[in-house]
């Protein structure tokens, strides 16, 4: 009998946040894409990283994962197990990443595909699409995301937030709007969705919409019916998606018992890489907060003074924890201007390297880690505490996922991280998370 598993491949680790008991995996050789087939979770996630690359390195990643993935499921396969995976390129909620780009390598390597679905809606994030145009909330206001900052983002800007402008726009005209499928509210709701969906052809692009979770739910039933059935789809999705397709039942531990996986009730740390002006109001909060001081990084003195600021660093984690305190280290809060995007990546490269040599190094006394920032929460789990894989715990807040080292990690065992991303929650979220691992609550934050 053909099984479905849900693969995901995310271009930053935040992708897990609405999900919980499902692996994420820093490396994809094909015994451990083998083995996480054959996990009991519905989904697992390979987290690619590639927001952080630039477009050949993206598709060169992807594609490595997708070789490698054909062949644990060829492999399983002569064994008796076949898998028809739906896969998920899962992005960002505001339309940045490398769209086509990743979709392309994922067809050409592992199509065809009867269609691919563009599905950006994130509800905990104020995240909608109607009549196939993508709103962010801002203020209680629903406001089209190409009016928002994330529109400007200096690698991945785009005009567009009615999807299938979007989608020419991104294609260069390769698939003009006219040719791109709407799927709306009307249709999600309509008894017939399952009929429309057989009827796709030819990895035809299609754009969904998401006003509610139900919607989505709909959306996913009819295309699991369809895997099921042999039917093969692409589906590029922000993570509201992945909570239809999965279908777990409420997580283990509620996000405000967390402080159960806090490291003997001690203090934590913070990493605060992410830019965006949401995450500089979050961390003014946050430093506001009992328990709490704060460092801040002058990213402009990391190529020359590299060796001194990281003992800076670590000697002011030293002489926190020894306090009682939860240090943050939080980047310069001006965002730099590149030449080109080159120089940015490249920049970013150098900055990220410096915090996770931090990460490394902390106390050994460590309670809890919070890792501000998609790009920052990867390379956290990847380069700064060197993990392979590690399990979804839930989520503390709505959109932030908790993870755990596993009983043998040489520095830190069983210490819970979370991954937060920088365009998530109010200004409130971050100093929320804080006081829910730490135990320092007021009625204000928790």
């Amino acid at each position: 009998m053909t099984q479905t598993k849900i693969v995901v491949l995310d271009d930053d680790p935040t992708g897990s946040q609405t999900v919980h008991s499902c692996l994420l995996l820093t490396q994809w050789d094909a015994a451990t894409l083998t083995a996480a087939l054959l996990d009991s979770a519905p989904l697992f996630f390979v987290l690619t990283n590639t927001r952080a690359m630039n477009a050949g390195q993206a598709a060169q990643t992807t594609r490595e994962v997708c070789r490698n993935l054909r062949r644990a499921l060829l492999d399983l396969a002569a064994t008796g197990v076949i898998i028809n995976p739906l896969l998920v390129s899962r992005s960002d909620s505001t339309l940045r990443g490398h769209y086509p780009v990743e979709t392309d390598v994922i067809a050409a390597e592992l199509g065809p595909f009867d269609a691919h679905f563009l599905v950006p809606a994130f509800f905990e994030g104020g995240r909608t699409t109607r009549d196939s145009v993508h709103y962010l909330r801002v203020n209680g206001v629903d406001v089209p995301v190409h009016e928002t900052e994330f529109a400007r983002d200096s690698v991945f800007a785009y005009h567009h937030s009615y999807l299938p402008d979007y989608v020419a726009e991104k294609t260069a005209g390769r698939i003009t709007a006219a040719q791109v499928e709407r799927i709306t509210r009307d249709q999600l709701r309509a008894p017939a969705l399952g009929t429309r969906l057989e009827a796709l052809r030819d990895n035809v692009c299609c754009v969904v919409d998401g006003e509610t979770q139900t919607d989505l739910d709909r959306f996913a039933g009819a295309l699991l019916a369809g895997a099921q059935q042999g039917r093969r789809y692409l589906l590029r999705s922000a993570a509201s998606l992945l909570t239809s397709l999965a279908r777990l039942p409420p997580q283990p531990v509620a996000a405000t018992a967390m402080r159960a996986y806090t490291r003997d009730g001690r203090p934590g740390a913070v990493i605060v890489g992410s830019h965006v002006n949401k995450t500089t109001l979050q961390l003014t909060q946050l430093l506001r907060q009992p328990g709490i001081t704060g460092c801040e990084i002058d990213v402009d003195g990391i190529a020359a003074q590299r060796e001194q600021l990281l003992q800076n660093c670590l000697q002011f984690a030293s002489r926190a924890h020894a306090n009682g305190q939860t240090p943050v280290f939080f980047t310069s809060r001006t965002e730099k201007v590149f030449a080109d995007q080159y120089s940015r990546l490249q920049f970013g490269m150098q900055v990220s390297a410096f915090l996770m040599d931090i990460v490394a190094r902390l106390p050994v006394t460590l309670g809890f880690l919070i890792s501000k920032g998609g790009i920052t929460s990867n390379d956290v789990l990847s380069t700064g505490l060197t993990l392979q894989q590690a399990r979804v715990l839930g989520q503390v807040l709505a959109g932030c996922s908790v993870v755990r080292c596993p009983d043998d990690h040489p520095r830190y065992p069983q210490l819970p991280v979370v991954i937060f991303p920088g365009n998530v929650g109010d200004d409130n979220a971050l100093a929320t998370v804080y006081c829910r691992l730490s135990g320092q609550c007021d009625d204000t934050t928790c």
